[in-house]
Protein backbone atom coordinates (compact mmCIF):
# COMPACT_ATOMS: atom_id res chain seq x y z
CA UNK A 1 0.00 0.00 0.00
CA UNK A 2 1.41 3.76 -1.44
CA UNK A 3 1.31 6.03 1.22
CA UNK A 4 1.90 9.88 1.00
CA UNK A 5 4.25 12.09 3.72
CA UNK A 6 3.38 15.79 3.88
CA UNK A 7 5.44 17.75 5.88
CA UNK A 8 4.25 21.35 6.93
CA UNK A 9 6.37 23.94 5.84
CA UNK A 10 9.92 22.92 4.59
CA UNK A 11 11.39 24.39 2.18
CA UNK A 12 9.29 27.70 2.28
CA UNK A 13 11.92 31.04 2.33
CA UNK A 14 14.93 30.00 4.06
CA UNK A 15 13.94 28.55 6.97
CA UNK A 16 13.48 24.83 7.50
CA UNK A 17 15.51 23.95 4.53
CA UNK A 18 15.55 19.73 3.70
CA UNK A 19 17.00 18.28 0.31
CA UNK A 20 14.82 16.18 -1.11
CA UNK A 21 17.36 13.61 -1.69
CA UNK A 22 18.19 13.76 1.78
CA UNK A 23 14.87 13.12 2.57
CA UNK A 24 14.55 10.14 0.15
CA UNK A 25 17.75 8.73 2.12
CA UNK A 26 16.56 9.48 5.21
CA UNK A 27 13.12 7.26 4.62
CA UNK A 28 14.69 4.34 2.95
CA UNK A 29 16.92 4.15 6.17
CA UNK A 30 13.58 3.88 7.96
CA UNK A 31 12.91 0.62 6.43
CA UNK A 32 10.41 2.31 3.08
CA UNK A 33 10.95 1.68 0.13
CA UNK A 34 9.57 2.62 -3.61
CA UNK A 35 10.46 6.43 -1.90
CA UNK A 36 9.92 9.12 -4.44
CA UNK A 37 9.58 13.22 -3.64
CA UNK A 38 7.57 15.78 -5.17
CA UNK A 39 8.23 19.28 -5.93
CA UNK A 40 10.61 20.49 -3.07
CA UNK A 41 7.84 21.25 -0.60
CA UNK A 42 7.80 18.05 1.60
CA UNK A 43 5.90 15.59 -0.66
CA UNK A 44 6.71 11.86 -0.36
CA UNK A 45 5.42 8.85 -1.44
CA UNK A 46 6.92 5.77 0.20
CA UNK A 47 5.79 2.14 0.59
CA UNK A 48 5.84 0.72 4.17
CA UNK A 49 6.65 -3.20 4.55
CA UNK A 50 3.67 -3.44 7.18
CA UNK A 51 0.94 -1.24 8.50
CA UNK A 52 2.71 1.14 9.96
CA UNK A 53 -0.09 3.52 12.18
CA UNK A 54 3.03 5.36 13.85
CA UNK A 55 4.48 6.37 10.58
CA UNK A 56 4.21 9.86 10.65
CA UNK A 57 5.58 10.36 14.27
CA UNK A 58 8.38 8.09 13.29
CA UNK A 59 9.22 10.20 10.62
CA UNK A 60 8.87 13.71 12.35
CA UNK A 61 11.43 12.32 15.43
CA UNK A 62 13.50 11.06 12.30
CA UNK A 63 13.63 14.48 10.57
CA UNK A 64 14.70 16.10 13.88
CA UNK A 65 16.97 13.76 14.86
CA UNK A 66 18.71 13.30 11.79
CA UNK A 67 18.03 16.53 9.32
CA UNK A 68 17.72 18.71 12.38
CA UNK A 69 14.24 20.15 11.11
CA UNK A 70 11.13 19.87 13.11
CA UNK A 71 8.20 19.73 11.17
CA UNK A 72 4.91 18.32 11.54
CA UNK A 73 4.16 15.53 9.38
CA UNK A 74 0.53 13.82 7.86
CA UNK A 75 0.57 10.31 6.54
CA UNK A 76 -2.32 9.48 4.19
CA UNK A 77 -2.79 6.58 2.03
CA UNK A 78 -2.75 6.25 -1.44
CA UNK A 79 -6.53 5.68 -1.10
CA UNK A 80 -7.12 8.57 0.90
CA UNK A 81 -5.48 11.08 -2.25
CA UNK A 82 -7.78 9.25 -4.68
CA UNK A 83 -10.56 9.40 -2.70
CA UNK A 84 -10.19 13.35 -2.41
CA UNK A 85 -9.62 13.80 -5.85
CA UNK A 86 -12.82 11.53 -6.71
CA UNK A 87 -15.12 13.49 -4.27
CA UNK A 88 -14.71 16.61 -4.73
CA UNK A 89 -17.52 18.29 -4.03
CA UNK A 90 -16.30 21.64 -6.03
CA UNK A 91 -15.21 19.85 -9.62
CA UNK A 92 -17.95 21.95 -11.29
CA UNK A 93 -16.63 25.63 -10.05
CA UNK A 94 -13.44 24.99 -9.19
CA UNK A 95 -11.86 25.35 -12.50
CA UNK A 96 -8.51 26.48 -11.39
CA UNK A 97 -7.31 23.18 -9.61
CA UNK A 98 -4.21 25.45 -7.80
CA UNK A 99 -7.19 27.36 -6.00
CA UNK A 100 -8.58 24.45 -4.82
CA UNK A 101 -6.96 23.42 -1.32
CA UNK A 102 -7.14 19.76 -0.17
CA UNK A 103 -6.77 20.26 3.68
CA UNK A 104 -5.35 17.00 5.32
CA UNK A 105 -5.98 17.44 9.44
CA UNK A 106 -3.00 15.81 11.65
CA UNK A 107 -5.91 13.26 13.38
CA UNK A 108 -9.75 13.04 13.64
CA UNK A 109 -9.72 15.93 16.63
CA UNK A 110 -8.33 18.38 14.61
CA UNK A 111 -10.67 17.66 11.82
CA UNK A 112 -13.68 18.72 14.01
CA UNK A 113 -12.19 21.96 14.82
CA UNK A 114 -13.30 22.59 11.32
CA UNK A 115 -16.96 21.85 11.60
CA UNK A 116 -17.84 25.35 13.11
CA UNK A 117 -16.69 26.76 9.70
CA UNK A 118 -19.33 24.96 8.10
CA UNK A 119 -21.63 27.72 9.53
CA UNK A 120 -20.40 31.10 7.82
CA UNK A 121 -21.22 32.21 4.62
CA UNK A 122 -17.59 32.44 2.83
CA UNK A 123 -19.10 33.20 -0.64
CA UNK A 124 -17.52 33.12 -3.27
CA UNK A 125 -15.62 30.77 -1.31
CA UNK A 126 -16.38 27.60 -0.22
CA UNK A 127 -15.58 24.90 2.24
CA UNK A 128 -16.38 21.29 2.86
CA UNK A 129 -15.97 18.51 4.87
CA UNK A 130 -14.96 14.56 3.95
CA UNK A 131 -14.49 11.67 6.16
CA UNK A 132 -10.15 12.50 5.98
CA UNK A 133 -10.24 16.00 3.90
CA UNK A 134 -11.15 18.79 3.60
CA UNK A 135 -11.79 21.26 0.45
CA UNK A 136 -11.37 25.27 0.56
CA UNK A 137 -12.67 26.44 -3.03
CA UNK A 138 -10.21 29.62 -3.05
CA UNK A 139 -12.24 31.46 -5.69
CA UNK A 140 -9.96 35.16 -5.42
CA UNK A 141 -6.28 33.07 -4.62
CA UNK A 142 -4.84 31.39 -1.52
CA UNK A 143 -3.45 34.80 -0.42
CA UNK A 144 -6.48 36.58 -0.34
CA UNK A 145 -8.85 33.79 1.31
CA UNK A 146 -9.85 34.77 4.45
CA UNK A 147 -11.13 31.07 4.55
CA UNK A 148 -8.33 29.55 4.38
CA UNK A 149 -6.59 32.53 6.55
CA UNK A 150 -9.08 30.98 9.41
CA UNK A 151 -9.11 27.04 9.04
CA UNK A 152 -5.08 27.99 8.70
CA UNK A 153 -5.63 29.86 12.23
CA UNK A 154 -8.03 27.06 13.32
CA UNK A 155 -5.49 23.86 12.87
CA UNK A 156 -1.99 25.89 13.35
CA UNK A 157 0.45 23.15 12.67
CA UNK A 158 -2.24 20.37 13.24
CA UNK A 159 -2.70 20.35 9.48
CA UNK A 160 -1.04 21.15 6.15
CA UNK A 161 -2.59 21.22 2.38
CA UNK A 162 -2.33 21.32 -0.80
CA UNK A 163 -3.98 22.40 -3.74
CA UNK A 164 -5.57 19.90 -6.20
CA UNK A 165 -2.62 19.82 -9.19
CA UNK A 166 -0.25 18.40 -6.60
CA UNK A 167 -3.05 16.11 -4.80
CA UNK A 168 -3.74 14.69 -8.93
CA UNK A 169 0.42 14.62 -8.95
CA UNK A 170 0.65 12.49 -5.88
CA UNK A 171 -1.94 9.92 -6.82
CA UNK A 172 -0.15 9.47 -10.24
CA UNK A 173 2.99 8.74 -8.42
CA UNK A 174 0.84 6.62 -5.97
CA UNK A 175 -0.33 4.65 -8.89
CA UNK A 176 2.62 4.26 -10.55
CA UNK A 177 5.46 1.56 -10.67
CA UNK A 178 8.56 2.71 -9.57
Amino acid sequence: MRCVALFRGINVGKAKRIGMADLRALFERLGYTDVRTLLNSGNVIFTPAKADPGAAARIEKAVADRLRVTSRVTVITGKEVAEAIQKNPFAKIAKDPSRLLVLVPWDSKAATELKPLLKKDWKPEALALGKRVAWLWCANGILDSPLWAEANRTLGDRGTSRNMTTMTKLLALCESPE
